[in-house]
């Protein structure tokens, strides 16, 4: 049985053929109103800026400054040292008769501190005075019996040298009586005694220790860079870690720098009649060394060229930034004192970051703080 086959056939949906136009359109519309905006530029559309147009300067906040006297100190830390410290010592040997002071002791001048028995020194200087007087005898003996004819000439020449011998004898042992005495080489305050009554002392050995801090002198090592600003003479305020100041006196600078640190060594003596100020504590020392003119300003102030060099930036007359190489002369709590701007300057104190040289301001007065400063001068 024969069956026939109907050909398949397929027809378009006449409702998505429609779908497919609209979104045409669609897409046209689109890209068409995002390229009108090329083609047809807004009316309200702001002009294109030129590049010479001005630009608006900078506002910067300015203080008026001038230059002020200012005086320079030269500053160094030291140690205050006694005037003269010296060891005591026994001049001759024996046991130790009596000790007269003690360890803290103000002495003066030739102060007896101890004595050392006299016993033995004084046996020796009567047998050394018996010597003499025979000695004397047979001189006195000989001498006659030259006249007479009877004695040499040479009897008479050994029996002077044996006198001579004898009045030497004498003058030994009279001083080591003395020299029984230990007695302060000069004024001032035992610091050490090691000697106890009773006691053997050898001669030369050290007994104890006398210092005299009156005056005080104060040592200071002075770099090379500023020795030229140094001399015997000046005046110098020296401030103990005590708390307390005195006014003292450059009395020594050394001709020689010292080797390894290549400073020299300069000594100020400070007054201590009192004796209150004790040796070998720290100070402060500042010695004033002349005068400059000088602006004062603040920290923030400062800034570093492209070059690296430390300035300031202030505005001309034309309102024109100028930057200025300073150097900074004294340093206090709150600022610096710098030279090297003129002597009226406008000074940027706000906005000297953003700004360069040469670059135009629109500068405005700053509000500026009472200014407390410890003046040193």
């Amino acid at each position: 049985m024969s069956e026939e086959k109907e050909e398949l056939s397929f027809r378009d949906d006449k409702g998505a053929s429609r779908s497919t136009w609209i979104a045409t359109i669609l897409v046209v519309a689109i890209i068409g109103w995002m390229g009108s905006g090329y083609l047809l530029p807004s009316g309200d559309q702001s002009a294109p800026q030129s590049d010479d147009a001005p630009v608006e300067p900078v506002a910067v906040a300015i203080k008026q400054s001038s230059t002020e006297p200012v005086t320079l100190f030269f500053r160094a830390e030291g140690q205050a040292q006694p005037d003269r410290d010296t060891s005591l010592r026994a001049e001759a040997s024996g046991d130790v008769a009596e000790v007269r002071l003690d360890e803290g002791d103000d002495v003066d001048d030739g102060d007896v501190i101890a004595r050392l028995s006299a016993k033995r020194a004084e046996a020796d200087l009567n047998r050394a005075r018996e010597e003499l007087d025979r000695a004397q005898r047979e001189f006195d003996n000989a001498s006659e019996l030259l006249e007479r004819g009877v004695a040499t000439a040479d009897r008479v020449s050994q029996a002077r040298a044996t006198l001579a011998a004898a009045e030497a004898a004498v003058t030994t042992a009279e001083e080591a009586i003395e020299s029984l005495e230990i007695t302060a080489p000069f004024a001032g305050r035992i610091e050490s005694l090691t000697l106890d009554a009773g006691e053997f002392v050898q001669a030369g050995a050290e007994v104890g220790r006398i210092v005299d801090n009156r005056p005080l002198t104060v040592a200071i090592q002075v770099p090379q860079q500023a020795l030229g600003r140094i001399e015997s003479g000046q005046t110098a305020t020296v401030t103990f870690i005590t708390g307390e100041e005195r006014e003292g006196r450059v009395s020594f600078v050394s001709t020689a720098a010292n080797s390894e640190t290549r400073t020299f060594l300069t000594k100020i003596t400070v007054p201590n009649a009192d004796g209150f100020i004790p040796a070998g504590i720290s100070a402060e020392i500042r010695i004033p060394t002349g005068q400059v003119e000088a602006h004062f300003v603040q920290p923030s102030t400062i800034s570093l060229s492209p070059e690296g060099r430390l300035g300031v930036k202030t505005v001309g007359k034309d309102d024109r930034v100028v930057f200025h190489p300073v150097e900074i002369v004294r340093a206090e709590i709150d600022g610096l004192w710098v030279t090297g701007m003129p002597e009226t300057s406008r000074i940027i104190t706000v906005g000297q970051g953003f700004v360069s040289e040469g670059e135009v301001v629109a500068p405005s007065p700053a509000s500026d703080g009472p200014r407390t400063l410890a003046r040193e001068d």
